[in-house]
């Protein structure tokens, strides 16, 4: 019998590779199908990859251990080594070539031998080794110039044939002649795209809210426009915390590979059933859903709901399918939405801000949300709905106007006058005043609905005593989410 080795495969520069502009450096001008495309084919060679190799190699699919979100894991014979090794090879170079030099596919090979812990060490440490030392597995043909594909050949690749087509396509396909390709449809092996986790399938995430004909997929803009109150769109990234801890107390590689399969799985199947519900599927599309994290983008009102359904389902993926499993670790998710300044800006841009409030969210804590301008854990988040509608409803049926709404905003920002902060008896009578100007605005209503709505506000904003205003964060989202819902 000959011995069995590991094969591990990670892609390098993902996020680099997206924000770039097309055709190279520089811009952060891209469309969304660009950007979706790119994304979409890097999910994809991730999942393709491997079972080419398997089928080029006439090997069994039940080999593959897991794939997508940029990484892959097979099981091979001793034998198998050196073909593989060339397979990787000839798609590193098409995929630098294609990506322009952003992305670099590494892989690592070890013995099946002892313990999983040291197995997966001796992968990481391999890796580690490929990630370190670039110029090592090319020799002097590291000082040759790079010869990226021609922008006019490349971007209409990712924009058309992965990010149009590949949204209605029914399988995907690849051929050896172009080893980083995949296409809709076609090639030498093909593969069925299907809702549900199968050898025989992929399971992709490619929901795309249609356009108002209903023969494209609507553009940013349009998703904006389909916003109740303030016309914006946003972008909404997630992921898992500590995913990689988690992964690393795992003792077996069985365990390995029914984890990131789950984990695969629940964030590709959620996210498209998610997104085809009524009050999603016309104002939100997806961008990528990988092994612990996803991305979409869409009208600012339907991403806040969708973060919140997401954390929901995830809460109880996580304490059905981990309950035996100790720690918090892999067991929360955080995210964060980024709103476009203007209708046309970049969605790059807004696509690197939620990247950057999504670092901002995990510095500060686990399991929570940036969210207009503050980072809220998930109960304040469900606070700040609730007030929200408090808000909106005294808008609409007590006759308050804007400026009730501006007041409240005003006592979160600290006001100064003179060089110096305002004083504390200062701020105490800007607290009677709301109230007394609150009473004069509402002086017409007397059941008790508006009671209850009245001191819940007042309890919620100003403070339980009239000499201390204690704010939380909550309520500052509350009164931005509110002012976004009522504006025109």
């Amino acid at each position: 019998m000959s011995e069995q080795i590991l094969l591990q495969g990670k892609i390098l520069g993902i996020e680099e590779f997206l924000l770039c502009r097309p055709g190279g450096p520089g811009s952060r001008s891209c469309g969304e199908e660009l950007l979706a495309g790119r994304a979409q084919w890097i999910t994809l060679l991730s999942e393709v990859l491997p079972r080419a190799l398997l089928s080029e190699l006439g090997l069994s699919r039940i080999l593959l251990g897991s794939s997508g979100g940029g990484q892959f894991l097979v099981v091979l014979p001793g034998e198998a080594r050196t073909p593989a090794e060339e397979f990787l090879g000839a798609a590193a170079r098409q995929i630098a070539a294609l990506s322009g030099g952003y992305l670099k596919l590494i892989w690592s090979v070890t013995e099946n031998l002892g313990d999983w812990s040291v197995v997966r060490k001796r992968l990481n440490e391999e890796l580690q080794r490929r990630r370190g030392t670039p110029a090592a597995d090319r020799g002097i043909d590291i000082f040759q110039p790079l010869e990226p594909a021609a922008p006019a050949e490349v971007d209409p690749y990712f924009s058309t044939q992965l990010g149009i087509r590949i949204r209605e396509a029914g399988s995907v396909g690849w051929s050896p002649e172009s080893p980083a390709m995949v296409v809709p449809s076609s090639g030498k092996y093909t593969w069925n795209i299907t809702p549900n986790l199968s050898l025989d399938g992929i399971i992709l995430a490619r929901h795309a809210a249609p356009s108002d004909d209903g023969k494209t997929s609507a553009t940013a803009p349009t998703l904006g426009r389909r916003s109740q109150g303030r016309s914006m769109w946003g972008v909404l990234r997630g992921d898992v915390d500590n995913f990689g801890v988690r992964l690393r107390r795992l003792t077996t590689i069985e365990e390995h590979v029914q984890l990131s399969v789950l984990y695969k799985q629940f964030f590709a199947g959620e996210l498209e059933v998610l997104c085809s519900l009524p009050e999603f599927w016309r104002k939100v599309s997806i961008l990528y859903s990988g092994g612990d994290d996803f991305a979409v983008y869409g009208s600012w009102d339907a991403l806040i709901p969708l973060a919140r359904e997401m954390q929901r389902l995830f809460h109880r993926f996580t304490e059905e399918n981990l309950k035996d499993f100790p720690g918090p670790e892999g067991k929360t998710i955080s995210m964060a939405l980024a709103l476009a300044p203007e209708m046309h800006y970049p969605i790059t841009a807004v696509y690197q801000e939620a990247g950057r409030n999504l670092e901002i969210a995990k510095s500060a804590d686990k399991d929570c949300i940036y969210l207009l301008g503050r980072v809220l854990e998930w109960k304040q988040l469900a606070d700040a709905a609730e007030l929200k509608d408090t808000v909106t409803r005294l808008m609409s049926e007590y006759r308050a106007s804007r400026p009730f709404l501006l007041e409240l905003r005003s006592f979160y920002y600290k006001e100064t006058y003179g060089g110096g902060w305002r004083d504390k008896e200062t701020a105490t009578q800007r607290t009677w005043r709301f109230q007394r100007r609150f009473n004069r605005i509402l002086s017409g209503a007397r059941d008790r609905e508006f009671q209850k709505l009245r001191a819940h506000l007042i309890s919620e904003m100003v403070g339980r005593k009239s000499a201390e205003v204690k704010l939380r964060p909550a309520g500052l989202v509350a009164l931005e989410w509110a002012r976004l819902a009522t504006e025109v």
